[in-house]
Formats: C-alpha cells, sequence, structure tokens
C-alpha cells in the first residue's frame, strides 16, 4: 500500500497541513469568528496544550500518508489527480461527518464552515504537493 511513497513529500504535506493552520486560525482570518462560535476567549489560544500539536502533527502525517495511497490507486498523475482525490476525501469524507457532528454538537454552522474549510484547503495543497513531487 505504500510502495512508492514519496516520503519527502509526505513530510512536506505535514508542514504544509501546519502553516495552513496557522494562517487559517489567524487574526487575519478566522480566529475571532472560530473562537466566539466555539464559546472561548484569546486566551484560550495563548497557552494551547502541546499535545495538541503532536495530534495535529501525527493526523497530518496520516492524511498524506493515505492521501498519497489513494492518488496512486486511483493512478493519478499531475496536478488534476491531486485537487480530484483532495476534494472526493473531503466531500466523501471529513464534510459529511464533520457535518453530521455539526448538526448534533450545537456548535453552529459557521463553526463547520471554519473548519471543514481549512481541511478542504489543506487536502488540496497535500494532493498538489504528493502530485507535484511525485
Amino acid at each position: 500500500m505504500f510502495y512508492g511513497t514519496n516520503w519527502l513529500a509526505v513530510i512536506l504535506c505535514v508542514v504544509v497541513a501546519v502553516v495552513v493552520g496557522f494562517v487559517w486560525y489567524s487574526k487575519f482570518l478566522f480566529l475571532n469568528p472560530w473562537l466566539a462560535g466555539i464559546g472561548k476567549g484569546p486566551e484560550f489560544v495563548q497557552r494551547p496544550n502541546p499535545m495538541n500539536w503532536v495530534i495535529t502533527i501525527v493526523a497530518a502525517f496520516v492524511e498524506a500518508l493515505f492521501l498519497d495511497a489513494l492518488i496512486r490507486f486511483m493512478g493519478g498523475e499531475g496536478a488534476t489527480a491531486g485537487v480530484l482525490a483532495a476534494v472526493i476525501v473531503w466531500l466523501g469524507f471529513v464534510a459529511t461527518t464533520s457535518a453530521s457532528n455539526a448538526a448534533f454538537g450545537a456548535r453552529g454552522w459557521k463553526v463547520w464552515g471554519i473548519e471543514v474549510g481549512n481541511h478542504l484547503v489543506t487536502l488540496i495543497l497535500m494532493g498538489l504537493v504528493l502530485t507535484m513531487l511525485s
């Protein structure tokens, strides 16, 4: 399943995921509406639990690894294949499962939109990295 994996591309995808998250949840983009939507203040992000970063990095690694496997399984090459695989994963799994959580979670659709938007951008960029470096 992982034969042919470009490990450097996978690691770069982890960096991409962290950078996208950092920018996405910055005060210049969606930090304030996201904090308001989850009912937290600015102090919530000032001292994050270090384990949050460990989980984020491991999750991004696994996400990139399996996205790479899917792209190769689909026989895709080039940027279009990477974007297509990313959108399939996002629409088929990320957006749908998190929509169910949002429906019952009482955090609102604005929070859902912010969070799944981050995942969509991250997955598309990962798909591009994986196909362009393979």
